[in-house]
């Protein structure tokens, strides 16, 4: 299992954060983060268009352009790092990876394309009112009607959903779970934005009353590619949490070196190197967690299920600490609206439910490991 960047992408790494440096400083970041869309149009393009991101884990034969997990986390990580507003998580990670994993060749060739160049956009609708992340909690129900499905049903904390052009819904059909899309602005779908903690990463619930829709997967239950899919997107946000740890270990010890007090700076006092010392050693461990797991994903490993799960809360536990123990570096100043420390906090915080907490990835992660 590799666990070093090569130097190509050790190359892609340094052009990916360039980009996020120069088109998402965090004065950017606060504009994006008021607005209802919650991202720059131009800068989606230029990352679709200039950079061929969107396009990252697809198929050559669709458009894109052929990589894996790792270089997928690359890109988390960096846009992580640099809190970079703009629905890539959920079009270009999660929503194409479903499409991947259950579509068939005609889903692919349909979807894919317009994904690729950043022309399309799409968005998961899993969770219900239970806020469960697992399949077999979903109660959306798909009819049949003629040659095509109805759907019924709601589901909340669809990420980017009031900017998707199209949704991938999970419902029950013939007591089986199906992937369905659904046009966004089709009759019968009404996508409300949702007041949340953390305004850098939109949220959207959807109502669905007899949605016209399409079959994404071939008839049969659609659990396992879930999974499959849930996989790669738990992956590659554990790598973005890791992002937005360094980001406040970077903030942290920038502030130690700066901060006078009793005439020394605060970072010369030893309480404030053991704390630096040890979010050093958690965001490292953390790191290596992602960095595992999205390897283990690209090499087809049978423990990446499991270590998609250890990454995923590795990362989240680290993240939230790492932004409390910042936030208590920096004194009084850290708690106050002015200091930008608070918009990684929320991102923490946020993440850390999203996609399943801690405790559920870690008795997921046992299961899998047949316990």
């Amino acid at each position: 299992m590799q666990f070093t960047f090569t130097a190509e992408q050790d190359q892609f790494r340094d052009m990916v954060r360039r980009f996020a440096a120069d088109r998402s400083p965090v004065a950017e970041v606060r504009r994006l983060m008021e607005t209802e869309s919650g991202f720059d149009p131009s800068v989606w393009q230029a990352l679709a268009r200039e950079l061929g991101l969107t396009a990252l884990q697809i198929p050559e034969s669709y458009g894109g352009a052929g990589f894996g997990p790792v270089e997928v986390g690359i890109v988390m990580e960096e846009f992580g790092r640099a809190l970079v507003c703009a629905p890539y998580f959920s079009s270009a990670v999660l929503t194409t990876r479903l499409i991947l994993e259950a579509g068939n060749d005609v889903d692919r060739s349909d979807l894919l394309p317009a994904l690729a160049d950043g022309s399309s956009r799409g968005a998961f609708a899993l969770v219900e009112a239970d806020g469960d992340w697992d399949p077999a909690a979903v109660r959306t129900l798909a009819t049949e009607d003629g040659d095509g499905w109805q759907l019924s049903g709601s589901k909340r904390f669809v990420i980017d959903g009031q900017t998707a052009d199209f949704l991938i819904v999970a419902a029950k059909a013939h007591n089986q779970v199906g992937l369905f899309r659904v046009e966004a602005d089709a009759p019968g779908v009404t996508v409300t934005p949702t007041a949340v903690m953390d305004p850098t990463r939109k949220l959207a619930d959807v109502r669905l009353e007899k949605a016209r829709a399409v079959r994404l997967s071939e008839p049969g239950d659609a659990t396992a590619a879930i999974g499959r899919a849930m996989d790669h997107a738990v992956v590659a946000l554990a790598n973005e949490m890791v992002g937005g740890a360094q980001a406040l270990l970077d903030s942290a010890v920038a502030y130690a070196k700066m901060r006078v007090q009793f005439g020394r700076t605060i970072g010369s006092f030893q309480a404030i190197k053991h704390k630096c010392a040890d979010m050093l050693l958690d965001v490292e461990s953390a790191r290596s967690a992602a960095c595992c797991a999205a390897s283990a994903l690209a090499e087809h490993d049978p423990e990446a299920p499991a270590l998609a799960c250890l990454a995923k809360a590795a990362a989240a536990e680290t993240y939230l600490s790492t932004a409390a123990q910042t936030i208590q570096i920096h004194g009084g100043i850290g708690f106050t609206w002015e200091n930008d420390t608070h918009l990684w906090f929320k991102r923490a915080k946020s993440s850390e439910v999203m996609l399943g907490d801690p405790a559920w990835h870690r008795e997921r992660m046992l299961r899998r490991w047949g316990y």
